[in-house]
């Protein structure tokens, strides 16, 4: 992503749909997975938030790679709100910095890599909390918020949204099985800490995100689709789409996280869904192929690629618990799709 001035004003919008954003200002902010789709867009909102509200935060970018982060957030680095560090889920966090805010995003979100490493997969997810709150432990830190995923509802019949109070079936003996069970046994290591320490800690599980921050390395569907018109060709599908989803924009879903870091009460989880975004698979398909001027076709998955899928048939959050603290969305599908496109093609040309 560059610092395409569209972006820069939709960084400004999604500030209006965050209920109490001045209970932010002056805080020291961490963000682990800074490089990633959804945590590099919180550290973007981070800095237009200094530069257009005067918030004063301290902006610490998280991550493995510092050559990643330079490259995706370039001359940024360099100023005096913003500073890198180095992170690795799997090891404590090195640093002497009391953080007023923690927003754990580092973890693998990459289908491919359930499929190949889903031991390495369980223990970053386990591992990389358990590290944030021992940090926030020692040095008498503040709040935590957890990025979770709606694969911890597991499956169940019917078309209801999953409301957070629900709990349904998931194989526990089938090694893809390593993202949500991680998911759901780090959500119970945050109610765990809060009773045992008494972190501050809240749960966020987006639905299915998608946007121009994408990492080169994310084969999900939503991401492939946008890199697929990006490249010149046409959208291809590797199922028939049915499957019904909760999608989201990135900066939606950045929106979201804010409101229930600042509104959300403490151990309560809060789906993330934008009502104006329930499609199929299919339908987002179609709706990035519409913003590139291609068209959808299908082809069938390899065996690799099948291990990889989401077993949930069925993913729609209800939105409403988020929804009470005052947020709204500000992209459907069709707009969120448009400027995904938009803003890579921006991109691919500087």
């Amino acid at each position: 992503m560059d610092n395409a001035e569209q972006y820069r004003m939709d960084l400004r919008r999604i500030q209006d749909a965050i209920p109490n954003l001045d209970r932010l200002r002056e805080s020291s902010v961490l963000v682990t997975g800074a490089g990633g789709l959804i945590c590099s867009a919180v550290v973007d909102f981070l800095i237009e938030l200094n530069d257009t509200r005067d918030a004063r935060l301290h902006i610490y970018a998280a991550a493995r790679s510092r050559d990643r982060i330079w490259a995706r957030f370039g001359e940024r680095m360099e100023r005096a709100d913003v500073h890198f560090l180095q992170y690795d889920a799997m090891e404590a966090i090195a640093s002497d910095v009391r953080f007023d805010v923690v927003i754990h995003g580092a973890g693998n979100a990459n289908p491919k890599m359930y499929a190949e490493k889903p031991v390495e997969t369980m223990m970053a997810h386990l591992m990389g909390l358990r590290y944030v709150m021992e940090y926030q432990i020692a040095h008498g830190g503040g709040r935590v918020l957890y990025l979770s995923s709606s694969e911890v509802y597991g499956r169940r019949g019917g078309s209801a949204p999953y409301r957070e109070e629900e709990c349904h079936f998931v194989d526990l003996l089938d090694p893809r099985s390593c993202y949500p069970s991680a998911k759901r046994a780090a959500e119970t290591m945050c109610a765990a800490y809060r009773k045992e320490y008494g972190i501050d800690a809240v749960i966020v599980r987006p639905g299915h995100v998608y946007g121009p921050t994408m990492t080169a390395s994310d084969n999900r569907a939503s991401s492939q689709f946008p890199r697929d018109v990006i490249e010149g060709n046409d959208i291809v599908m590797k199922s028939a789409g049915a499957q019904m989803r909760s999608y989201c924009y990135v900066l939606d879903c950045v929106s979201a996280m804010i409101a229930v870091l600042l509104n959300g009460a403490s151990g309560q989880a809060y789906n993330i869904s934008n009502p104006q975004s329930v499609v199929t698979i299919r339908e987002l398909a179609e709706c990035f192929a519409k913003a590139g001027g291609k068209k959808v076709v299908t082809k069938l998955p390899s065996e690799r690629e099948a291990e990889g899928y989401n077993k949930m048939e069925y993913s729609v959050l209800d939105s409403s618990k988020l929804e009470a603290l005052g947020w709204k969305p500000c992209f459907d599908a069709a707009l969120g799709t448009k400027r995904t496109i938009d803003l890579l093609r921006r991109s691919q040309k500087t």
